[in-house]
């Protein structure tokens, strides 16, 4: 039987590259796995002195390989400054400070986690060790002193969150986290994050105080989610807070605990209006005594007014000294939380001098309160009431404090109304009278301030204006 061509070609070839293989394999033995390994000295004092406190490995590798650098003691104690971390074929350079994989003495215990440590003085027989993927293994070695290094710990006595479940949402309640750390000695890194699920990091600032940054003693660091710089927050869930510190000679030490978001998100909310052309109803109504309200006792709520007849065409209400500026306006929450508040409730009326304290309804941080003010009011929005009515609120207790706070539903309108008995004329008459939406201690946006804005003419009873 007669052999293709084209077999006896490809035989041939095949041959060929067989022989040059062979005899390259001959003349150019493979490579070993770890080319070269060195030291440039062989005592350090890691002391941070400037002299002497860094050794300088150096190695190759011909293949890549899984490289680990340990460094035994005559006791046959192993430290590790390097373990099973795969590298590529190169050359290398490794600056040795004596910092090791964190570990404990016998009988010690420590407060946190060491992460690295100096390891102590003394002769180390250090090892170089390199394995492939396939099994081939080669390892290099040599001696080093350390001397001059026993270094303190960089530890955190005090680690503690509170609260260590928070809600930044600007409610006033349960806002920021406080985290405190105490350093026993000077540092050069004090850093404090959150971690979250996905492992990203969210840096804590550390509050503006005497104490210089990594200054030994108690430091203070704020965490609000952000939202105090108009941020969203990170999302409801468990985080993880962490506090590392480092010295000046590379010992690291670690804290960790435990942080719970909920109910965070920046709130949003606005006054919205009542018809096309009017933010705020205004209208005049005679007073009662049994609306009359002090500090010992709220008096009857103004039962909420028909807008029909507060939608007048004139810009300007005349009101008889002794009768009511009616107001009905409506708030609108249009953000993802809820927003909290506090009284007086809608239908509340004031007396003209009255402010939102002498009824015994004071500012509260991250409330939110609809506020009257005229040209001639005693101060910012003497004249406050409460963003809804109690059947449109959800009651929540606080159980840190035992507190019950109300809040408007995210997504949800409300309606507000409430009156004002004028008892005098101002020397400024006419004068303006506008609606507002207060955070309180956080805000007045521009949006939610001067809404509504109208002109008010007291009269006397005898139908004389005072000017």
């Amino acid at each position: 039987m007669r052999i293709p061509v084209a077999v006896t070609l490809a035989a041939a070839a095949a041959g060929v590259i067989l022989v040059l293989l062979a005899g390259g394999l001959i003349l150019r033995p493979p490579l070993p796995l770890i080319l070269e390994a060195a030291v440039d000295r062989h005592i350090i004092s890691p002391n941070a002195d400037g002299e002497d406190d860094i050794a300088v490995f150096s190695y190759a590798l011909s293949r890549p390989a899984v490289v680990s650098l340990s460094l035994t003691s005559e006791e046959g104690r192993t430290f590790y400054f390097r373990q099973d971390q795969p590298r590529a074929d190169d050359e290398y350079t490794v600056l040795f400070s004596g910092v090791v994989d964190g570990f404990l003495h016998e009988n010690e215990a420590v407060y946190g986690e060491i992460e690295r440590r100096l390891i102590p003085n003394g002769v180390y027989s250090w090892q170089l060790t390199a394995k492939t993927e396939s099994g081939d293994m080669q390892s290099f070695s040599g001696e080093l002193r350390v001397e001059q290094g026993d270094t303190p710990l960089p530890i955190m006595s005090e680690f503690q969150i509170a609260p260590d479940v928070f809600s930044p949402n600007q409610d006033g309640v349960a806002d920021r986290v406080s985290i405190n750390v105490y350093l026993e000695k000077d540092v050069e890194r004090l850093d404090v994050y959150l971690e979250g699920p996905d492992g990203s990091r969210i840096p804590i600032s550390a509050r503006v105080e005497e104490r210089q940054y990594g200054e030994a003693g108690r430091h203070r660091f704020d965490y609000e989610g952000g939202i105090d710089l108009g941020v969203d927050p990170p999302p409801d869930g468990e985080y993880r807070v962490i506090a590392l510190a480092q010295d000046r000679v590379g010992q690291r030490m670690r804290m960790e605990g435990q942080l719970t978001i909920e109910i965070g998100g920046k709130p949003y909310a606005e006054i919205k209006p009542q018809a096309v052309g009017v933010d705020v109803a205004f209208a005049v109504q005679p007073f009662a005594e049994r609306y009359l309200s002090t500090g010992a006792a709220l008096g009857a709520l103004l039962p909420l007014p028909d807008d029909s007849a507060a939608l007048a065409d004139s810009q300007q209400i005349t009101v008889p000294v002794g009768q009511m500026l009616v107001f009905r306006l409506t708030i609108d929450n249009y953000g993802d939380v809820p927003i909290r508040t506090s009284g007086p409730p809608p239908g509340t009326v004031y007396q003209q001098d009255q402010l939102a304290g002498s009824l015994g309804m004071f500012d509260e941080s991250g409330a939110w309160r609809v506020g009257i003010q005229c040209e001639t009011s005693m101060g910012s929005f003497p004249y406050r009431w409460a963003i809804a009515s109690d059947k449109d609120l959800i009651a929540v207790e606080d159980e840190a404090s035992g507190n019950t706070y109300r809040y408007l539903p995210p997504k949800t309108r409300a309606l507000v109304w409430g009156a004002i008995q004028f008892t005098k004329a101002k020397a400024r008459n006419p004068q303006n009278c506008w609606a507002g939406l207060i955070h309180e201690d956080v805000a007045i946006s521009l949006r939610n301030n001067h809404v509504g804005l109208r002109s008010i003419m007291i009269v006397d009873p005898a139908g004389d204006a005072r000017s």
